[in-house]
């Protein structure tokens, strides 16, 4: 576990010179000063962070912070992101072509589907039309009926 890359042989270290160039005597004096030193700064950045909050309102609770870290300005970061930009959109434009070629064939599946009743239907009314044809029948006037059903003659 370290504190900004310090690892605890390293802080141990720090102590260590520093016990030897301040001495033993004064080095708890200093740890105090320095611990005093560290919490009126964490105030002072408290107070300006209830300050800003503050004077911007409900819109401080809208900043993205994450986007103001410098640390996202790391140039190596950054051209590798260009980079892979142009990837990203070759894959999102082969994404989109076979979603566009998807749909078609859905489009055609439904079509051929739809041209099968619609010749399912007609093979049926001429088979239909044939074994009336062929049965004989005729209707009062002499005349062979339709294979369909006429709803002419009815609603009169």
């Amino acid at each position: 576990m370290g504190f900004g890359g310090l690892t605890f042989d390293k802080i141990f270290i720090i102590l260590l010179i520093a016990l030897f160039v301040v001495g033993p005597d004064k080095l708890p004096g200093y740890a105090k000063r320095l611990g005093e030193l560290v919490r009126s700064v964490k105030r002072m950045a408290d107070g300006a962070k209830d300050r800003l909050r503050d004077e911007m309102g409900p819109e401080f609770d809208d900043v993205d912070w994450k986007q103001l870290d410098p640390r996202q300005y790391d140039p190596r970061r950054i051209i590798r992101d260009a980079l892979l930009e142009d990837e990203k959109d070759a894959q999102a434009e082969a994404r989109k072509a076979k979603a566009i070629e998807a749909a078609q064939a859905r489009r055609d599946r439904v079509q051929a589907k739809a041209d099968a009743v619609a010749a399912g239907l007609a093979a049926s009314a001429a088979v239909g039309g044939a074994a009336v044809a062929a049965s004989g029948i005729t209707d009062s006037a002499g005349e062979q009926p339709s294979a369909g059903i006429n709803f002419d003659d009815e609603a009169t």
